[in-house]
């Protein structure tokens, strides 16, 4: 089973289907606080949807086509982080995440971004990796700016959220970038 240390408070680890009640538990304590920028969150309405979905999860991470992990914090799970759209061709990916509105406030979304990054680039090998958030998402924004993500630009009409088409803003950082700065 794959799992990442990120720190003495934080470990991203992958999804398994024991996991489906607590993630659905996690995101039916946070259905309103999600709902405002997950496309997915009202679809997702019984454990037996996480039930069905984990399995896909682990055939793409088998597969090296994506990693969905569980952010657990101090042992507790507080919300997701991943892989996803993983082109192994122009050796690049995208990060998404979510967390529980307990847990924000603790940095434990720019730290498991930052390992996500260091497994992207020094595990992986990766050249790009990129971060797409809804142009009114401030608090999104704030993890790769806080990180030196470079804005890229607008992705007009990028996500459909809620019954209507929103913007969203794309970030990117490249190896190369993140390896010239202080170690992580």
């Amino acid at each position: 089973m794959f799992t990442l240390k990120v720190d003495n408070e934080i470990e991203l680890q992958l999804f398994q289907p024991h996991h489906a009640l607590a993630l659905y538990q996690l995101v039916e304590e946070n259905r309103e606080h999600l709902r405002e920028w997950m496309p997915w969150v009202d679809s997702m309405n019984s454990p037996y949807h996480f039930e069905s979905i984990i399995p896909v999860w682990l055939s793409q991470f088998a597969e090296s086509s994506g990693l969905n992990v569980g952010i657990l914090y101090k042992g507790e799970l507080v919300g997701s982080i991943g892989l996803t759209q993983l082109d192994w061709y122009n050796s690049m990916t995208s990060i998404g995440y979510y967390l529980a509105k307990k847990a924000e406030g603790h940095g434990v979304i720019t730290r498991s971004v930052k390992a996500l990054l260091n497994y992207s680039f020094f595990k992986l090998g990766l050249n790009r990796v990129e971060i797409r958030c809804g142009v009114k998402n401030i608090k999104s924004q704030a993890i790769p700016e806080r990180l030196g993500f470079i804005k890229e630009g607008i992705i007009r009409d990028g996500e459909q959220l809620n019954g209507h088409f929103h913007d969203l803003f794309i970030y990117s950082m490249l190896s190369q970038d993140w390896k010239k700065r202080p170690p992580h």
